[in-house]
């Protein structure tokens, strides 16, 4: 079997370290150690860490199984919303409320010192935003959701709130603010 190629060790070294010890918690040689490659590897590519980040943060948005409920045209809007949140809700659950969801924690952590990041960063949440927009646009079309506020927004609100939530959940090292987040999305807001 071919030997994985060192851009995508560290790459997937990568992921994991910044999910649990956070950009500025790891340096270069805890992701090439996490790696299992020599620290001056890292240099040959990529151009900092900051590059490794955003390019990081880019395949992290492009795993499709991460917004795969909410895609699935063959369930109904609403459905699909609930799907979603709920499968983003066990997931955190289920690793102890530890990391959370990457996008949230380098938002936090790097909007305000990294462009390169901080482009990437909008780009994906804009792209998660237009599935939620869709998946409400369709609930509202088969009349499961009745409000008439605008798609786009209400899917901005949705997103801002579960990011909130996540965060407080977090914090708490309980699920309160996701159930929160859940009850008043589908029996106050979405309705």
């Amino acid at each position: 079997m071919a030997r994985h190629n060192v851009r995508e060790q560290l790459l997937d070294a990568g992921l994991k370290t910044l999910l649990e010890q956070g950009f500025n918690g790891c340096g270069v040689q805890d992701i090439t150690e996490a790696a299992g490659v020599p620290k001056g590897s890292f240099y040959n590519h990529f151009e900092s860490k900051e590059a490794l980040g955003a390019e990081i943060v880019e395949r992290y948005g492009a795993r499709s199984e991460r917004r795969a409920e909410v895609r699935d045209l063959s369930m109904p809007g609403l459905e699909r919303l609930k799907r979603h949140f709920r499968s983003l809700n066990d997931s955190l659950v289920a690793r102890n409320f530890s990391r959370g969801c990457l996008l949230g924690n380098f938002s936090a952590e790097m909007a305000d010192k990294s462009p390169m990041i901080r482009e990437k960063l909008a780009v994906l949440f804009a792209e998660w935003t237009k599935d939620l927009e869709i998946a409400i646009r369709d609930a509202q079309s088969d009349g499961s959701i009745k409000t008439t506020l605008d798609p786009a927004v209400l899917a901005g609100f949705l997103l801002d709130s579960f990011e909130g939530a996540l965060l407080r959940a977090r914090v708490d090292r309980n699920s309160d603010a996701l159930e929160r987040f859940m009850t008043l999305a589908f029996t106050q807001i979405l309705i």
